[in-house]
């Protein structure tokens, strides 16, 4: 296993301190999503520089942020209400178009079964779970269906692809205040090389996508992937080069802050990222190889580690979700 540490950019340690802090505090958990393959990196600048999420021209890590502990307040429950036990798995999904559930704890991934969806040769994209633990499913050709995460079966949705330009796109539910049962489909529009369109709300009753704004800085127009928590804090995962960046996100306008240098982390081909008992945990393939797992120990020391380097038959994972009823700490 490698381990690496992190640095907060500049200016940003207070803000995303806090945000962490309340992930794990209180009632919390998390949605997460997960990203499309065959990102190829020919767009990328021969002289990259890393982003500020909160605009200008970031100089580097600060070497010195933390996140907290992330171990304190109730034993690191979500948003509990009427959850499931279901509902407090991780779930991925992979290219090869099959639904597991993983429990990170035990950094066991198990098979729940191929996706039926009619998608006419289109592949899965990204995925976010809700509190009831539906998965939702946003494929290559833009399409979204809800899919069962017992048995995989799937049932297609009245959304329709191309709403504002959005057509493959990040997603998360977030919780609309903090312990609230009440939830909000966030998507994160994600087109060409590492390129998006900002962020978006999807009204699951009517299906209309609407345009909240875009990200702030050098993360303006960037690709990103989305996870959202029980205290209706919302992050993105975003398509930076070398390194991917890690920030907090207003829901309200798009607005980008306070983001995290992933040191060694590099969204490939196939990327996707949760929260999950205090911890981000990553996802990522540069190309036809099997997905790695790496978790962002946010409950602890801060340190950026490889739990697993080749997560083997599951395959390259594209799409990620937990509810908002996961863990906000690490199992006693």
């Amino acid at each position: 296993m490698r381990m690496r540490f992190f640095g907060l950019r500049s200016g940003g340690t207070a803000l995303l301190l806090a945000a962490l802090s309340a992930m794990t505090v209180g009632a919390v958990g998390a949605a997460g999503c997960s990203g499309s393959t065959d990102r190829s990196l020919d767009g990328y600048d021969s002289n990259p520089k890393s982003p500020s999420a909160d605009g200008g021209n970031s100089t580097g890590n600060t070497g010195g942020g933390t996140l907290g502990n992330g171990t304190t307040g109730d034993g690191g429950a979500g948003s509990q209400g009427n959850c499931s036990d279901a509902a407090k798995l991780v779930y991925v999904v992979s290219a090869e178009n099959v639904l597991y559930s993983f429990a990170p704890d035990k950094l066991a991934f198990k098979e729940i079964g191929e996706l039926d969806c009619p998608s006419s040769g289109a592949t899965p994209n990204s995925m976010a779970v809700d509190r009831s633990g539906t998965a939702w499913v946003n494929f290559s050709d833009g399409s979204l269906f809800k899919v069962s995460t017992k048995d995989a079966s799937c049932k297609p949705t009245d959304f329709q692809p191309g709403q504002h330009g959005f057509g493959r796109f990040g997603m998360a539910f977030a919780s609309n205040s903090a312990g609230s049962e009440d939830e909000t489909l966030y998507v994160a529009g994600i087109e060409g090389l590492g390129e998006g369109q900002g962020l978006a709300k999807i009204d699951l009753a009517t299906f209309e996508l609407t345009p909240l704004g875009n990200y702030s800085g050098d993360l303006r127009g960037m690709g990103a992937e989305l996870t959202g928590t029980g205290e209706g804090k919302l992050f993105g995962f975003f398509t930076t080069f070398p390194n991917a960046t890690l920030a907090s996100i207003d829901k309200a306008k798009g607005a980008t802050s306070n983001g995290v240098d992933l040191e060694g982390v590099f969204t490939g081909q196939a990327w996707a990222f949760s929260f999950w008992g205090g911890d981000f945990w990553f996802y990522t393939s540069p190309g036809d190889v099997p997905s790695t797992v790496t978790r962002l120990a946010a409950s602890g020391d801060n340190s950026i580690e490889v739990v697993k380097e080749d997560v083997g038959n599951v395959g390259r994972i594209v799409g990620a979700g937990v509810s908002t009823c996961a863990p906000t700490a690490p199992p006693h």
